[in-house]
């Protein structure tokens, strides 16, 4: 019976991310200690990564959002979703149903592996990259990180990063307090700014 259930765990662990792993492994005991909680489940957890994509200058060129569809489906793995607008604003020729972004939610392992790809790849290939903003959290924990050209994904050909767009990458952490959501973010790796003294 014992070998079953050492089996069936080094079967979770190969098909396991590697991040998941180690917070399940690691990370939340380290945290539990550190942050000085008293029970397990409070420790922040790493709810969804939510990517969006801004795009108010494709009702002028319709290849922006074909290009920005394409981005997102290579980097997520998933389709976009397309976020509409809300209100007609004659100073930005907009009007309500527009098509002015794009989105895709990450959960579970296809969330961690984004994670990992974004930690490992993408942000040691910024140019002049000396750490995230430690000011980027908002009031309920969360931290949004924006990148203004799609070209450091190595999952895209120089071709599909014409014309070039920007995102923004948020992480949505199931505490409320910015120095809890910090602290996770640090352990998996997430260079932040050093302060300025």
């Amino acid at each position: 019976m014992a070998e079953a259930t050492k089996k069936a765990a080094n079967r979770i662990e190969r098909t396991m991310p590697r991040l998941r792993q180690a917070y399940y492994m690691s990370i939340r005991t380290e945290l539990k200690k550190e942050l000085g909680l008293k029970n397990i489940h409070e420790v922040p957890i790493l709810e969804k990564i939510v990517i969006n994509c801004g795009l108010g200058k494709a009702k002028d060129d319709k290849r922006l959002m074909e290009v920005a569809t394409n981005t997102l489906r290579k980097i997520t793995g998933q389709q976009p979703v397309p976020t509409l607008a809300r209100q007609s604003i004659a100073s930005f020729k907009l009007r309500e149903g527009n098509h002015i972004g794009l989105k895709v939610t990450l959960r579970d392992d296809r969330m961690y592996e984004f994670m990992d790809r974004l930690i490992t790849l993408v942000i040691p290939r910024l140019r002049d990259f000396h750490g995230v903003n430690p000011r980027s959290f908002d009031r309920q924990g969360n931290f949004a990180l924006g990148l203004s050209d799609q070209s450091v994904f190595p999952e895209l050909s120089f071709e599909e990063t014409t014309p070039a767009h920007g995102l923004q990458v948020i992480f949505v952490i199931s505490v409320r307090d910015k120095t809890q959501s910090r602290a996770l973010l640090e352990k998996f790796g997430l260079p932040f700014e050093k302060e300025r003294s």
